[in-house]
């Protein structure tokens, strides 16, 4: 399935992410689960990239993964 080009607002800057349709639907869920915005949730997980070197779209797919791997052990946050 091709990606879906979407733009967030990061720390006041526009910046384009590229994800599957799918993953923007958990990434929504993500962000409603927890009462932020998408562009919160991305920033979030924005500054926590910072550390691994990750891009942008790759952290928020890994994100989204480590969620669903929590909430399948019954845990409420994603896996760290």
């Amino acid at each position: 399935m091709p990606v879906v080009k979407r733009s967030l607002t990061l720390k006041g800057h526009r910046t384009s992410i590229s994800l599957e349709p799918e993953f923007w639907a958990a990434f929504r869920e993500c962000a409603v689960a927890r009462s932020m915005s998408m562009n919160a949730l991305a920033s979030q997980i924005d500054a926590e990239r910072l550390e691994t070197g990750d891009n942008l779209s790759g952290a928020i797919r890994l994100y989204v993964l480590g969620d669903l791997q929590s909430r399948l052990k019954g845990n409420n946050g994603p896996a760290q």
